[in-house]
């Protein structure tokens, strides 16, 4: 015979839940994306890469390398070499591309330095100088300085609309973006106390101590660090309303979107 079956269960204890809920339920886009290799978007940034290094180079032999790479256009452009040269070889490999706090520093620094050349500095001197006619290298001069200045951010801004998907990065990020002009500014004004003796003491005009006091060049600096910001928040608003270029259809033909809710 068997037992007759009771009428009220035993309560049973609920198993432990070890993730939240909204983890079980929801997966990031990226993780369900499948991942493609891209070889022209990675040959094109491979190409910006070696032009960012290739201007630097330039400069670098044009004057004083110390001179040079401490200015921001130039240090701007070696992070872009850098960066676009790890997106070239993710873009190539099939890999997930760099984090948006990574790629908008870089595009941001590069844009920045560009506005800052062709508004506040078009009359003044390129971050390098030549040795003289009869070397054969005062050509290069111009060349460099355009490339720095206007070839590269309009190179750059192309690929961040048309061979990258939005990043979506978030408002807090614009700020974190000022830390490295903040640790500039004060890069500057000290290389101006340690070289009292130095012609070139100053990289900038606008920032010259020396000609306008402190109090002068506190405020320049107030007035660019807000038009940094504002160019950030831009980036960031632009990168949320920006359409993706770079679609991957799934494997069953149907286009994957990220959840809703």
């Amino acid at each position: 015979m068997t037992a007759p079956i009771p009428r009220d269960l035993p309560d049973i204890p609920a198993l432990p839940r070890t993730h939240p809920a909204s983890a079980a339920l929801f997966a990031p886009a990226r993780a369900v994306v499948p991942l493609v290799r891209r070889p022209l978007t990675a040959a094109y940034r491979l190409l910006l890469a070696l032009l960012a290094a290739g201007a630097v180079l330039v400069g670098t032999l044009l004057g004083s390398p110390a001179r040079v790479l401490s200015h921001f256009a130039v240090q701007s452009a070696l992070l872009l070499a850098l960066v676009t040269l790890t997106s070239a070889r993710r873009a190539w490999s099939a890999r997930h591309p760099l984090p948006g706090a990574l790629t908008g520093a870089a595009l941001l620094y590069v844009i920045m330095a560009s506005l800052a050349h062709h508004i506040l500095l078009a009359d003044a001197a390129p971050p390098f100088s030549t040795a003289g006619d009869a070397t054969g290298t005062s050509w290069l001069e111009p060349l460099a300085a355009h490339t720095l200045h206007t070839v590269l951010p309009v190179a750059a801004v192309l690929d961040w609309l048309l061979l990258s998907p939005p990043a979506r990065t978030r408002l807090r990020q614009a700020a974190t973006w000022l830390l490295y002009p903040l640790a500039y500014l004060a890069f500057t004004l000290a290389r101006g106390v340690f070289l009292p003796d130095s012609p070139a003491r100053y990289l900038y005009p606008f920032l010259d101590v020396a000609r306008h006091g402190y109090r002068n060049v506190l405020a320049n600096a107030l007035l660019l660090g807000l038009a940094l910001y504002a160019l950030a928040v831009l980036l960031v608003a632009l990168d949320h309303t920006r359409p993706n270029p770079v679609r991957r259809p799934s494997k069953t033909g149907f286009r994957l979107r990220p959840p809703v809710g």
